[in-house]
């Protein structure tokens, strides 16, 4: 059986989640817009829904905007909020998920001015340089992300939205890996606008939500009906929207007993990943997500262990899904301040709460092996080779 450790680029359908669905997928097939019985029904279902997600990410069901995904939410947000202010700036970071890099750069490609903030060796933002941007004033966008979907780093976005505010800027900031492994709550941050995804947290694919502040000034993307208060038009996908919900209110709780199983797998992998010989670990010093460990090979392409790692039945990545098959490092490390040659040879791993100690011990045998490391034996809690099998 498969080792899963990809679970940053999407998470397994919980089977809680599955029977949600089920009849929406089946018997119950009438459209939430319609006004028949069957209408009202998987109207009530959505709203239901809606209010399952904005109790896991402390919104107002009112604030919940259903999208196609995490990529959708994030390109409202960003052209949804820049297209309105004509060619005000947008500030973002350099290792921002592809949504909103492509989207940012697309509104420059129009007019806008796009600028990116730095962040340190770490992945973390400058404070000091995004108060710097914002202090010349015209800036309609700040788009930062709460947790990298590659090193995992969390950003300090209370502190990114009080410099936002301050400034006259909208903030919006991709919520997409933080909720499941980490936790996110709209109302704390002080974000104006945030993204989030079902599949990111064992829900279906294809569904999303933006959560949107009612004082935003926000223009549609997709027209034609006027869903979702017009900013959203399109028929409710409701199997994936109820699926949304039902994985929402499945992980509001078990999120913060799954967060610590992640996070004691994930300390152990990386206490046998220091006792091999050429690994380098990035972010070491920063808050990250609880699952999450990115690293790089001495004289590996990252890419290339990669697919060694999927002949032995371990599925990891190489960074961003979305970015796959690049053959180019990531721009993430690259701004970190990584070394090309490096950043070529990362590998993510990002574990899930049905991961087990096993898997991590196989993984490391396995990355022993392949690496010309020290091998299982000597590694700290390593178990034995009829346990593994």
């Amino acid at each position: 059986m498969t080792i899963y450790f990809d679970h940053n680029a999407t998470t397994p359908l919980h089977p809680e989640v599955f029977e949600a669905m089920r009849p929406w997928l089946t018997e119950r097939h009438a459209n939430a817009s319609s006004l028949h019985r069957g209408g009202r029904e998987a109207r009530a279902a959505v709203d239901h829904a809606r209010a399952q997600v904005a109790a896991l990410a402390g919104a107002q069901p009112d604030q919940v905007v259903f999208t196609g995904g995490g990529t959708e939410a994030d390109n409202l947000a960003v052209q949804g909020i820049a297209g309105l202010r004509g060619d005000a700036a947008l500030v973002i970071s350099p290792v921002e998920h592809p949504a909103v890099t492509e989207a940012a750069e697309a509104r420059a490609a129009r007019g806008a001015r796009l600028e990116r903030v730095a962040v340190d060796g770490e992945g973390r933002v400058d404070l000091a340089d995004l108060e710097r941007r914002l202090a010349g004033g015209d800036v309609a966008l700040v788009s930062i992300m709460a947790a990298n979907n590659e090193t995992g780093v969390i950003q300090d976005v209370r502190a990114i939205a009080r410099l936002a505010r301050a400034a006259g800027a909208w903030f919006h900031t991709d919520a997409v890996q933080a909720i499941g492994k980490h936790g996110f709550d709209f109302a704390a941050s002080g974000a104006h606008a945030a993204s989030l995804s079902s599949h990111k947290i064992q829900g279906p694919k294809g569904v999303g939500a933006l959560l949107v502040d009612k004082q935003l000034d926000i223009d549609a993307v997709t027209r034609g009906g006027g869903h979702e208060q017009g900013l959203r038009s399109g028929s409710y996908n409701v199997a994936g929207i109820v699926g949304f919900g039902a994985a929402a209110e499945r992980l509001a709780a078990a999120r913060d007993a799954e967060i610590a199983h992640m996070r004691a797998l994930r300390d152990e992998l990386e206490l046998g990943l220091d006792a091999l010989s050429g690994i380098t670990r990035f972010s070491t010093g920063a808050e990250r997500l609880s699952n999450t460990c990115q690293f790089a090979v001495a004289g590996y392409d990252g890419e290339g262990l990669l697919m060694l790692l999927d002949r032995e039945d371990i599925a990891v990545s190489s960074g961003s899904a979305c970015a796959a098959g690049s053959g180019e490092p990531s721009p993430v490390l690259l701004a970190m301040g990584v070394d090309p040659a490096v950043a070529q040879g990362a590998i993510r791993v990002s574990l899930g709460p049905d991961n087990s100690r096993e898997e991590v011990q196989r993984f490391l045998l396995v990355l022993g092996r392949l690496a010309g490391g020290v091998g299982g034996a000597a590694m700290p809690g390593s178990i034995s080779a009829s346990v593994l099998g």
